[in-house]
């Protein structure tokens, strides 16, 4: 169901209803865990929605809620010029959302080459693809990250140069940037997005913090945490980023959205520690202690984003605090698993 009006800044998410009702809107990543969260936002808001799917992920959000039945699915693979072309013709889409990524550090480490081929090589199919349906593709919107910028002795800001050293963060980076050239070079309507770290109920990547936390202590088993615990990252709930993502698809007519990269993060910056904490109080009951691995390598000990930008020219500000979004984020988890209260 369409959201109640919620004012943001100076932007009435309201209106947004309006905006997107009978729009064609093309999605990779959407069995992701943020490309089902806007999937569902979308269609909420009457847009038509078709998505290019390479996996049936059945525990997805996409299918648990039933979700897939109501958009247009498009088979291929991000890594073929030819099947994203094909999805976009297809689709019809004015605006199109490239989620679809590898999207674990871990994995980026183990298999950097399969990290690349999806992360660059489908960044610039996507972008080539929609250079070459411009008379129909509107306005793209790019999924960057804040691992884009690498180590940073202060909070980023989009004026930093993008300095990442690990495969996954430059993957990132060379998509963000392939997104810039773009822009830059042949006039496509582009909006890059570079969030924090993003938790909420539906993430299956059971080796992120939160959901594997969530989920060890609701089977009250101790959690496992592969740093040495004190590594700060930006938090920042799913819903705020579904938001973020709208909001730039918005405004990217204007001449101070379009082509920019914007950072969205909720400003709740905790250590690793702090957030098995705070989910262990929400949590309730005799919990075990988590185990420190101190495993970590190639990792930034502390990320922190300035979103002054997102708030000047966006009218963007979160709407939900840590502690809301990890109580509703574990209320999930305790659904999804059948856990008891």
């Amino acid at each position: 169901m369409a959201r109640s009006p919620v004012q943001h800044g100076d932007r009435d998410v309201s209106s947004r209803s309006t905006y997107w009702r009978g729009r064609a809107a093309l999605a990779t990543g959407a069995t992701g865990f943020v490309g089902a969260h806007l999937v569902a936002s979308l269609l909420a808001s009457g847009a038509e929605i078709s998505v290019l799917l390479r996996d049936h992920d059945r525990r997805s959000e996409l299918f648990r809620s039933g979700n897939i039945g109501r958009v247009a699915v498009i088979e291929g693979e991000l890594e073929s010029l030819a099947d994203v072309e094909r999805a976009i013709a297809e689709s019809g889409a004015s605006v199109v959302f490239h989620l679809g990524a590898q999207t674990l550090v871990g994995v980026g480490l183990n298999a950097p080459l399969l990290t690349f081929e999806s992360n660059v090589r489908g960044t610039y199919n996507v972008l080539e693809a929609c250079r070459r349906q411009s008379r129909t593709v509107e306005r793209v919107i790019v999924a960057s990250s804040d691992k884009a910028y690498g180590q940073s002795d202060h909070p980023y800001t989009e004026e930093d140069p993008l300095r990442a050293s690990s495969p996954y963060d430059v993957s990132k980076a060379a998509g963000d940037l392939i997104a810039q050239s773009y822009h830059a070079t042949y006039g496509l309507r582009v909006g890059i997005v570079r969030c924090g770290n993003i938790y909420g109920g539906g993430d299956l990547n059971w080796s992120r913090i939160v959901p594997g936390t969530i989920r060890s202590f609701l089977k009250r088993e101790p959690p496992e945490i592969r740093s040495d615990g004190t590594y700060v990252r930006d938090y920042i709930y799913v819903a705020d980023v579904v938001d973020a993502y709208l909001a730039v698809a918005e405004a990217l007519e204007r001449p101070d959205v379009n082509g920019e990269a914007f950072n969205f993060a909720s400003g709740a910056q905790v250590s690793v520690l702090e957030m098995v904490k705070s989910i262990a109080k929400l949590v309730g009951g005799q919990l075990p202690e988590p185990r420190v691995l101190n495993l970590a390598k190639n990792e930034i000990k502390e990320q922190r984003l300035s979103t002054e930008k997102a708030k000047r020219i966006l009218g963007w500000t979160p709407r939900v605090s840590l502690d809301d979004g990890l109580r509703s984020t574990i209320e999930w988890y305790r659904s999804y698993l059948g856990a008891k209260p």
